[in-house]
């Protein structure tokens, strides 16, 4: 029984009030349209930079940087209901139903605590850098060399206030049992067993316009605090210069050594304090806990530069360049990653180079330490799903682990896949539920020209082809990648997955943890080309044009290479829509847009003359699609019609900027207009892109932009 948003009125109100929830009725609430497009944000700058010269060849030198920022956001009312772990009783005065509400029983109720505000936080956070060191230059076996000897401290600081998010213990004291007394106030407890009006106030979750319901919320009102830290130490040695002469020139070195120390530390309020078990805390969202740690790491680097050949038939230069670092991490062991960079010129104006380089990334402290948060992904299938012919046919998925609590026999159809709705979940680092994590590796590859033809000066075009493979991704496993995985036989996930098991509800989704892991593997590769072209003067001021464009031939997501349940999925050109594998599976975070448009270029046209200046640029993205008709893909833009594919157009951007500089107070103006066609964004939907309907990340949600920018130099 999912009761929808009862009518304004009077109270109590009757079943008749209230119909079953249906997604055709519209009973869904639109959260994206109170979401903030732009947030409010204020930064303070402070930057310091100095050289003492100790002597001719000894410098001490010191930067500093201070940052403050004082930012908000703005979000949809909270929700309140038994998926946050909320009881509404059957002996409440204001239930007209007459059972109960609980997280397991089968009887959903859930709301926007709208009287209560939309929820907001105000976020401080300083962010300070301090590097400092020696450096200098020697003569050694008449090779100039210079050394660098410094040390790098970083320190970043936020203190977030969440408000918004009403207290759920006081509000659950008011949803147990509840009677009319003879004064004719509804009063907690029994007419044997009352509780006094000091100590409970019962209130109306079926008519959140009542009285008694805004002054619940009201009182239960109840600001948060999270306070964060990340501090950085680096210590670094570092020495390069000549070795020793060969016939095509000098043999370069560059070698050094660092130490680096990584430490964060993340405190909640008590009553944000999450239960693992139940995903849940007393503000019922925006949960988080307690995590601290740290890793250190030791480095050693060699790269070599040597100039092979010069100036012979068809060889004008070769050069080759080794390089190898060698990195102990005190949490995941250590590692040699080399690389083989070659530069041919057969004659002068034509360059072609290639690189080979073994690809290595350890875990961020982001990645081990994060604190678990609350999230609601969606899910576009339940593997465990199945339409049996009759009650007694046994069920063949109950048995899988992905489906722990699934009845045995009879049809079982996950609800909340059903009716299009988010499930309850945690988003988390590895540390906090004890996961492994590993550092990513592959290889990439890199083999191209830069042609600058010296009969048009100023012109030069270039073009390389690459290709990088990633094995281990780090990667924030969406909820719907995690149950495919473990439904088909890779059981780490599994223990993520959690079920009722029995009850009202035997099979639904409770909660899954959306942890950082190594998922498979990623495969991209493609084309960059380049080109500029600086014009000759003119006496109406010098022109110069210039393209840059990406073309992505593949993009490839392998959840499990090598096992059952591995998914290729094909990320170029196509969007996944909410909960889909592709997106459940994108490398940026659990549930973010994985969008790899074919073709990205971006076009520009500058103009100088004196101490006027002007650019016109404009940004290229290539057409997509949202959703795959492939079913392997697991995608669909409509959620009710598998398959279902939206197509959109190229997109364009232009930009423009005239800039004026007064040089003897050292100042520069500069003007601008963005997106001066004022461009809107594709409409997406929410169900592809959650808030916004569309994607904020690649597409200009503001419109046409005005600005202006005063810069002085002293």
């Amino acid at each position: 029984m999912n009761p929808s948003v009862a009518a304004a009125g009077t109270s109590p109100t009757t079943r008749s009030d209230y119909h079953c929830f249906s997604t055709a009725l519209g009973d869904k609430y639109n959260y994206a349209a109170v979401n903030l497009l732009m947030t409010p944000q204020e930064r303070t700058n402070a930057f310091f930079k100095g050289v003492y010269h100790l002597s001719d060849s000894v410098d001490f030198y010191a930067t500093v940087y201070h940052n403050k920022t004082s930012a908000g956001f703005q979000l949809a009312p909270a929700v309140f209901g038994t998926p946050t772990g909320v009881s509404i009783s059957a002996q409440s005065y204001y239930n007209p139903f007459g059972v109960d509400f609980t997280p397991s029983n089968g009887n959903v109720y859930r709301s926007r605590l709208f009287p209560a505000g939309d929820r907001a936080a105000r976020t401080n956070s300083t962010t300070d850098q301090i590097i400092t060191g020696f450096r200098g230059n020697v003569n050694i076996f008449n090779q100039n060399w210079t050394w660098d000897v410094g040390y790098n401290y970083g320190h970043f600081s936020s203190v977030t206030t969440t408000l918004g998010l009403p207290n759920q213990a006081a509000l659950m004291a008011g949803l147990g049992p509840s009677f009319l007394n003879s004064s004719g106030v509804v009063q907690c407890g029994t007419p044997a067993a009352p509780i006094p009006l000091t100590q409970c106030v019962p209130w109306d979750p079926f008519n959140l316009y009542s009285a008694s319901a805004h002054a619940a919320l009201s009182s239960a009102a109840t600001p948060a605090l999270t306070n964060t830290w990340d501090i950085e130490r680096t210590y670094h040695a570092d020495i390069s210069g000549g070795v020793f002469d060969l016939p095509a020139g000098t043999v370069q070195l560059a070698a050094g050594v660092a130490y680096r120390k990584e430490y964060t530390d993340n405190t909640v309020s008590s009553d944000l304090l999450i239960n693992p078990a139940t995903g849940t805390c007393t503000l019922g969202s925006q949960c988080s806990a307690h995590v601290q740690g740290g890793y250190n790491v030791k480095e050693a680097y060699a790269e070599a530069f040597i100039p092979v050949l010069k100036d012979l038939p068809f060889v004008h230069a070769l050069n080759v360049t080794l390089g190898d670092r060698y990195s102990k991490y005190s949490t995941f062991g250590s590692t040699t990653n080399w690389k083989i960079a070659l530069e041919y010129r057969p004659i002068e104006d034509l360059m072609l180079r290639g690189t080979v380089a073994r690809v290595f990334r350890a875990p961020t402290i982001g990645d081990v330490f994060a604190p678990p948060v609350s999230s609601a992904p969606l899910l576009t299938s339940d593997p465990c799903n199945f339409n049996a012919p009759t009650p007694t046919t046994p069920n063949p998925n109950a048995g899988n682990p992905a489906c722990m609590g699934v009845p045995a026999t009879g049809t079982f159809i996950n609800d909340q896949v059903a009716a299009h709705q988010q499930i309850n979940a945690l988003t988390s680092g590895s540390a906090f539920y004890g996961f492994p994590l590993g550092p990513e590796k592959g290889k990439s590859f890199d083999f191209g020209a830069v042609y600058s033809p010296h009969f048009v000066p100023g012109l030069s075009v270039s073009a390389d082809i690459w290709r990088v493979y990633l094995n281990g991704t780090i990667s924030a496993v969406g909820a719907q990648t995690e149950l495919n995985l473990c439904f088909a036989g890779v059981t780490i996930y599994c223990p993520l997955i959690h079920r009722f098991v029995g009850g009202a509800s035997p099979g639904q989704i409770r909660q899954i943890v959306q942890v950082t892991a190594n998922l498979g593997r990623i495969d991209v590769k493609g084309v960059d080309l380049s080109s500029q072209y600086r014009l000759p003067q003119f006496s109406f001021g010098q022109f110069n044009v210039g393209l840059n464009a990406t073309y992505m031939k593949r993009y490839t997501i392998q959840t499990a290479p090598g096992q059952a349940g591995n998914e290729v999925l094909n990320a170029v050109g196509m969007m996944g829509s909410t909960g889909s594998p592709l997106q459940a599976s994108c490398p940026f975070s659990a549930g973010a847009i994985c969008f790899f448009p074919r073709i990205r270029a971006q076009g520009t046209l500058g103009w100088e003359l004196g101490p006027w200046s002007a650019q016109w640029t404009m940004t290229y993205t290539s057409k997509f699609k949202v959703g795959s008709a492939d079913p392997s893909q697991g995608a669909t833009a409509i959620p009710a019609i598998p398959g279902y594919v939206l197509h959109y157009g190229s997109w364009v951007y232009n930009n423009v900027t005239v800039g004026y500089n007064i040089e003897p107070i050292n100042t520069r103006i500069d003007v601008g207009i963005d997106n001066v066609m004022d461009k809107q964004p594709p409409l997406l939907y929410a169900n592809n892109s959650q808030n916004a309907n569309t994607d904020p990340n690649d597409f200009d949600t503001l419109g046409r932009y005005y600005w202006a920018r005063l810069t002085v130099k002293f």
